[in-house]
């Protein structure tokens, strides 16, 4: 147990009367490459923002090693810098450059000095290969690479987990391959990082945990080996069968 980071306890989650999250238990420890899988609409998105206070859970808790971020007056601002997020939209401001892009949450939130945050985001622009285009805005240049910037930005912040929405979704067939070669890269790494994601090569061969969810809730987990080699329940089963040729 010493190594969980973050362990979510019977959350819930409803927009009105639509419960989208049912008594979901979950926990992320350090080293996880945790992928969860589902149709559009079981609620992966839905979880990774609540677990990341973008949404504030119904019922239920998050706790932080063992501190609870849902409880009033939690410092939401500390936590995100601790457990960071990749969108599937980039979410980069358009009007700074790639490099600013990666030093201002340094400056704002970790309080460090200019050019302590410059060398640390060139760091990490060179590993996801972008340092060629530091100069440049969002608007030149394409989907892959605002993702690998986005990417970048979120490691800057050196955060104990990465949290990724659909990261390739938004990006055309021929970019979500330099982004998952990134991605496979900081899992070798060990960076705890937990996924959403379509890829199912991704989630098969890269993750060491897969959850499916269908419907709101958990509907099984376990190892790669264990969910799309010998799925237990038939949901997983038929989720999977339009995967298996892949």
């Amino acid at each position: 147990m010493d190594n969980v980071i973050l362990q979510v306890n019977h959350l819930s989650k409803s927009f009105g009367t639509h419960e989208v999250l049912k008594d979901i238990d979950f926990s992320v420890s350090k080293g996880d490459v945790t992928s969860i899988i589902g149709a559009s609409g079981s609620g992966k998105s839905t979880l990774l923002r609540c677990i990341n206070l973008l949404e504030n859970p119904t019922s239920g808790e998050i706790l932080y090693h063992g501190e609870n971020v849902v409880r009033r007056g939690f410092n939401a601002a500390a936590y995100r810098a601790r457990v960071g997020m990749v969108f599937q939209s980039f979410n980069l401001f358009n009007n700074m450059t790639v490099l600013e892009n990666c030093i201002v949450g340094q400056v704002k939130v970790l309080k460090k000095n200019r050019e302590e945050a410059r060398q640390h985001a060139m760091y990490y622009l060179e590993k996801v290969g972008m340092a060629p285009y530091i100069n440049a805005k969002p608007r030149q240049i394409s989907g892959g690479q605002k993702q690998r910037v986005a990417i970048a930005r979120a490691l800057a912040m050196d955060p104990e987990v990465l949290l990724f929405d659909e990261p390739t979704s938004a990006l055309d067939p021929e970019m979500v391959g330099e982004v998952l070669t990134v991605m496979q890269s900081l899992a070798q790494e060990g960076i705890t990082m937990l996924v959403v994601t379509h890829e199912m090569a991704f989630a098969r061969d890269v993750s060491n945990r897969v959850v499916y969810m269908n419907q709101g809730v958990i509907c099984e987990e376990g190892t790669p080996a264990e969910v799309f080699g010998n799925p237990q329940k038939q949901e997983t089963r038929d989720f999977l069968a339009r995967f298996r040729n892949n």
